[in-house]
């Protein structure tokens, strides 16, 4: 794939743009991608440390008391809002600074937030392994939300833009990739540091300041993309990365593109206000629902909690560590998968599957709980083999289809004029309800006990509705051109996106440039973005 020798031709009409895929695009977007380890660690060490003795009997030591009561409800014994919320205090506060990573992103570019997110990453990391108290550790978690909220706002966009069309697809998911490898490192320390005591949980959340500097030194490196660059009126600037990025001088076409959306988006003083627009209906509520959906699958319930519910389920303590370790091996591997697959079979076709098999699996997984674990009991070995089997059969659907493209679909959706607010959008909805799922599955487990995994199969049905007959395909289609190629082909979307909406909005869009005194009466027509 290195070195030019292949040439993916893409555009739209008569026009191609050429984009050869070099060896210098491949790196720089495993170096961007970097920022889903921090992400990916965090969801990993924070489930194992919380299974941890001595880290609840320093910071929870109800917990560690409810723990060691031998009648006491299965699936009851770790449910404490105040160990919930050391997980969930990270979401919340990522949910905040995604509206402020989403200026900084439009505002001075996609590298220096990525930047922004490595140094919170490493203040948070600093707070939590030295943590003395319970306020030191939510600190900790607070300022690596913030990390969360402007990484996961600028990686998966820088990722989007900087890939050739061609490729789009499993070059974004290189961040879901790397989030799965980061959940694999957490498990794995967390399994060696459990035996290390009386600090092993300082050591596993020390470990996380790794990412933090891969990401914080990468960033550096990395070059702007061309949109961006554009975007800011920097447009020699930006031509001079396209052609870097693209490996040949050929790139006036795809500049020319570049260019008009940057001028549209140029002229939009109000990005948020501009995406409640008719037009960009069709995105919006699609970003909306995947990010919904995604954590309503039930993933990050079974992510943070794997060995904690392990435990629950009758594993011992190193039994249950060894099980996540399996399970984010099955995520890395299948995540891969995807990255092969995504430009092949496209978005729709991995997200239908995958819906099927996470149905089937949980039901499978709710049914073995009901009928052979009771409170006060463990399971049989047999079960047990059996449901581990099947949560990995579930984590596997997950990492091939709404783990990597709900991420990618909102991503390379957007025109450029609101691709930073619909980003934000799609991190704070994530994040508000990622916040909800960690907060609540603890109790959720100890009232709903076995019927939680029906409740998130229910959910895997209605989704795979939404996707059926909602979610258009948007594989091999250049960023720019969504709104001629998809939206206004699909049965359901295109009634948003007439001539008549997209002339009204850059009527609009000009009667406020004139208002203004800045308007010289042309608009820019939406189409071209």
């Amino acid at each position: 794939m290195a070195g030019g020798e292949y040439t993916a031709p893409v555009g739209s009409g008569n026009v191609d743009f050429e984009a050869r895929i070099t060896a210098y695009v491949i790196i720089t977007c495993i170096m961007a991608a970097s920022g889903g380890l921090m992400f990916g660690y965090d969801i990993g060490i924070s489930g194992g440390v919380t299974g941890m003795d001595d880290f609840l009997e320093k910071f929870f030591p109800a917990v560690a008391r409810k723990e060691q009561e031998a009648k006491k409800s299965t699936y009851c014994k770790y449910d404490n809002q105040g160990l919930q919320l050391f997980t969930s205090s990270l979401y919340l506060a990522g949910l905040v600074a995604t509206f402020f990573a989403s200026y900084t992103t439009r505002r001075f570019g996609r590298r220096p937030t990525m930047l922004i997110a490595g140094l919170f990453f490493l203040a948070g990391v600093t707070f939590n392994a030295a943590a003395q108290d319970l306020l030191m550790l939510i600190i900790g978690r607070l300022l690596l939300g913030c990390g969360v909220g402007f990484a996961n706002q600028a990686v998966p966009l820088f990722l989007s833009e900087i890939a050739p069309t061609r490729i789009r697809g499993g070059l974004n998911i290189l961040f879901q990739l790397n989030i799965t490898i980061g959940i694999l490192c957490a498990n794995i320390v967390n399994y060696f540091t459990a035996k290390i005591k009386p600090w092993g949980w300082r050591l596993s959340l020390g470990l996380a300041g790794i990412p933090a500097i891969l990401l914080a030194v990468g960033s550096v490196c990395l070059v702007e993309t061309p949109n961006s660059r554009i975007e800011r009126g920097h447009l020699e600037e930006g031509k001079n990365v396209l052609r870097k990025i693209r490996g040949t001088d050929n790139v006036d076409a795809e500049f020319s593109e570049l260019v008009q959306a940057g001028k549209t988006a140029a002229e939009v003083k109000h990005p948020f206000r501009n995406l409640m627009k008719r037009r960009n209906r069709p995105q919006l509520v699609i970003t909306i629902f995947l990010q919904i959906f995604q954590q309503l699958t039930g993933i990050n319930a079974i992510m943070f909690y794997a060995p904690v519910l392990f435990q629950t389920l009758g594993f011992k303590s190193d039994a249950s560590l060894y099980s996540a370790v399996i399970t984010g091996a099955v995520n890395v591997i299948s995540t891969i998968v995807s990255i092969y697959s995504v430009d092949k079979l496209g978005r729709r076709v991995l997200l239908l599957e995958a819906g099927i098999q996470m149905f089937i699996s949980q039901v499978i997984i709710g049914i073995l709980l009901a009928t052979g674990l009771n409170d006060g009991q463990q399971l049989s070995q047999a079960t047990a083999i059996v449901i581990v089997l099947m949560v990995c059969v579930f984590v596997s659907a997950f990492a091939w289809s709404w783990g990597p493209l709900g991420w990618l679909i909102p991503s390379e959706t957007f025109p450029l004029e609101t691709r930073s607010a619909g980003q934000s959008v799609t991190v704070c909805v994530n994040l508000l309800f990622t916040f909800g799922v960690a907060q609540a599955f603890l109790s959720m487990l100890c009232n709903f006990k076995y019927g939680i995994f029906f409740f998130f199969a229910g959910w895997v049905f209605i989704m795979s509705l939404f996707v059926l007959f909602l979610l258009p395909e948007t594989k091999n289609v250049p960023i720019e051109e969504m709104i001629d190629r998809v939206w206004k082909k699909h049965w359901f979307w295109k009634s948003f996106v007439t001539d008549a909406d997209l002339f009204d909005d850059d009527n609009e869009d000009v009667n406020s440039k004139q208002e203004n005194g800045r308007a010289s009466g042309n608009g820019y027509h939406n189409s071209q973005l």
